[in-house]
């Protein structure tokens, strides 16, 4: 039987998330990370563990069929890969910052100066679309410190919570792109990896859809059950049902997280008592 073989980092945060992801989706992988190849025991896939920056060229190349990267990656590398599914963990953004003590108008101030990064190809376009002619100086690592040493007026760097940049008394002036972990595959696949993928594809998103969901039963009275349920629609509808103390239901449904406290607040306006919020591990639509 035929397999589908996935690239993933083999140390470091997206490392680890990648491998909690696929053990959400059901799948388990013999040994984890600590060889360079480990077969899935209940699932048609093999994983290859790289370095990050390496996996767009595997993956392109046909060693591997798809891959799991930070997204800023492939642009750096500009290979011509499929994007099949957003992952939404990783998140940053690359972006321009210049010493706290210097003053900072506008996009037109970073003309002329010397920019240190580790993603010159993508800073290279920004500068290039903006019209802007500066110096790119390539490094790799500690990209933070190249004002410090005079090596550079301001750098090009992923950016998390900002406090690398805080320590060393820069400050985000422009954010260039925004990045995530993403899961990329080549554009020639067989058909039989194909269908691998998309079978992985729907449990992945189904673990994701869990994440951003959950499951919420309330009581209501009978005469606001026309509001709730306009509040909570579910996937379809609420399920309601019957409670043994007339003029009241059980209200059953899906919440999603993002709306969770702005809906609690008119789901008490309208009445609701006893409600309860549960996880849910898996959601299939």
């Amino acid at each position: 039987m035929e397999n589908l073989s996935i690239a993933i980092q083999k140390s470091g945060r997206l490392s680890e998330q990648s491998l909690d992801l696929l053990k959400e989706s059901g799948i388990s992988l013999a040994n984890g990370n600590r060889k360079l190849l480990s077969a899935a025991r209940n699932f048609p896939l093999e994983a290859v563990f790289l370095r990050d920056d390496d996996i767009p060229q595997y993956v392109f190349d046909g060693v591997t069929d798809v891959g799991i990267v930070g997204e800023n990656v492939i642009m750096e590398k500009g290979f011509d890969l499929q994007i099949t599914e957003r992952l939404g963990f990783a998140r940053c953004r690359l972006s321009i910052a210049l010493p706290k003590s210097e003053e900072y108008k506008g996009i037109g101030d970073l003309d002329g100066k010397r920019i240190a990064t580790s993603y010159p190809e993508i800073l290279g376009t920004f500068l290039h679309e903006n019209h802007l002619d500066c110096e790119i100086h390539e490094i790799s690592g500690s990209v933070e410190i190249a004002p410090g040493i005079g090596l550079a007026d301001a750098i090009f760097d992923i950016v998390s919570t900002g406090s690398t940049l805080i320590s060393n008394g820069l400050k985000e002036t422009e954010v260039v792109m925004q990045s995530e972990a993403v899961l990329v595959a080549r554009k020639e696949l067989s058909e039989g990896a194909r269908e691998i993928l998309e079978k992985l594809i729907f449990r992945i998103r189904a673990v994701q859809k869990s994440k951003n969901n959950k499951y919420i039963l309330l009581n209501a009275p009978n005469d606001k059950l026309d509001d709730i349920a306009a509040v909570i629609p579910g996937m379809k509808s609420p399920t309601v049902m019957p409670l043994a103390e007339e003029g009241w239901s059980s209200v059953h449904s899906v919440l999603n997280e993002n709306d969770f406290w702005d809906v609690i607040d008119k789901l008490r306006e309208f009445g609701a008592q006893g409600i309860l919020v549960i996880p849910i591990e898996k959601m299939i639509t």
